[in-house]
């Protein structure tokens, strides 16, 4: 490999992680790739300079990454689940470029996994729970609002939402309509006099990586409500409710979004939060990023190493490892580890990355790879940086340092 850096300079090195599912948080995946890099330069007798930043691509794991580096603890807050059940959920808070932003990983409240011990419910299933942690983050005088929606189980349009922030979703009969997408076919008007008052007033981001319009064949029941428990009869009798949730919501809003990109995400959550409160659809690794501060920590460095559970092609389509190599400067080398690399050296290659590196050192099951993950996590990084290392002009040995970035 080419030097990237002067002979007498601390080679810098970013650490910039997804989790790896099931068996390291990022956190954890971030420390042990920064340990296996701290013992290379050891051996080396070289001097590196390590940025650890946990990251994650909008989804699972954002506010666990995101509250690390910024250095608070989330808040907890009672809520409901996607079927109305009491539940609790996190929310984050810190003031990030002269505001106090609240983040939320939506699917604390409305998530699959929080569901997983019942049967599926795609009609009645709610975001209500959701919209109670937003009211929180409100409370709490937030100024922005970023939110992430990946891994719901409902497919309400974000009525719930709309609900628990005060608005009246009434029928013919001006009786508020019942919770989920299904309910939505009974309704006849929406109120929004009684909307919490600061939720007009706040800067919404939604972080959100698809494209699918509300409604039709590419719309959020035809293809997300199957993931959720929806049969053909439910997906049908969705999209008739979606489109009457549509129609209102446009009459209201002044402003029709059922045909925009995104609009689907989630079970439809966009599409109030645009009409209403004028939201933003940031891809979710780009929100991240800036949220954390990664474009200067990735501008800065010499070499990234980043990585997730399983490397495949989904990993270069605004998933992490695809976005931090969009993000770092094309002559800085980016080598990722995984716990399954799925791409070839010529696939890799076309996405830019260096090298990419398993972290499995022998076949082995799942759950054994899972249980040794950051063990091995740490051991690859180590090996990848000493093969990096050793094509590097020898330089004087200085202490090691290690710098953990957080947001500006």
């Amino acid at each position: 490999m080419p030097s990237t850096m002067p002979s007498s300079s601390p080679l810098r090195i970013a650490v910039i992680p997804d989790s790896f599912k099931g068996s390291a948080t990022a956190a954890e995946a971030a420390r042990a790739m920064g340990e296996g890099a701290d013992r290379a330069a050891e051996a080396n007798e070289r001097s590196v300079e390590l940025s650890i930043l946990p990251f994650a691509d909008g989804g699972e794991g954002t506010l666990d990454a995101i509250c690390s580096a910024w250095a608070v603890e989330p808040q907890q807050v009672a809520t409901t689940d996607a079927l109305g059940r009491p539940a609790q959920a996190r929310f984050a808070v810190s003031e990030v470029r002269g505001k106090l932003t609240g983040l939320i990983e939506a699917a604390e409240a409305n998530g699959l996994p929080t569901v997983s011990d019942m049967p599926l419910q795609p009609q009645e299933a709610t975001s209500y729970g959701v919209g109670t942690v937003i009211a929180a983050a409100l409370d709490a005088g937030c100024e922005e609002i970023l939110l992430c929606i990946g891994g719901s189980a409902t497919t309400d349009g974000g009525a719930g939402i709309l609900q628990a922030l005060g608005a009246r979703l009434l029928n013919t009969a001006g009786q508020e309509i019942g919770p989920g997408g299904g309910a939505l076919q009974d309704l006849a008007r929406i109120e929004t006099q009684s909307l919490h008052p600061r939720a007009s007033k706040v800067r919404w981001r939604i972080a959100c990586d698809v494209t699918n319009p509300l409604l039709g064949p590419e719309g959020a029941a035809a293809v997300f409500g199957p993931q959720k428990g929806a049969s053909p009869q439910d997906i049908e009798a969705l999209e008739a409710a979606l489109t009457t949730f549509a129609d209102i919501l446009a009459a209201e809003a002044g402003h029709d979004v059922r045909d925009e990109p995104g609009m689907g995400a989630a079970g439809g959550i966009p599409a109030p939060l645009v009409s209403l409160f004028d939201a933003e659809i940031v891809p979710g690794g780009e929100l991240v990023a800036e949220s954390l501060g990664a474009h200067r920590v990735l501008e800065e460095a010499d070499l990234v190493l980043t990585g997730e559970g399983r490397l495949d092609s989904q990993s270069l389509n605004g998933k992490v490892v695809g976005t931090v190599r969009r993000l770092t400067p094309e002559q800085i080398p980016v080598i990722a580890l995984a716990g399954a690399v799925d791409l070839d050296s010529s696939q890799c290659a076309a996405a830019g990355l260096t090298a990419a590196f398993s972290i499995a050192a022998r076949p082995e099951s799942l759950d054994e790879l899972c249980a040794e993950a950051t063990s091995r996590i740490s051991s690859t990084a180590e090996q990848v940086l000493r093969v990096f290392l050793s094509a590097q002009p020898a330089s004087h040995p200085q202490k090691n340092t290690e710098q953990r970035s957080s947001a500006p």
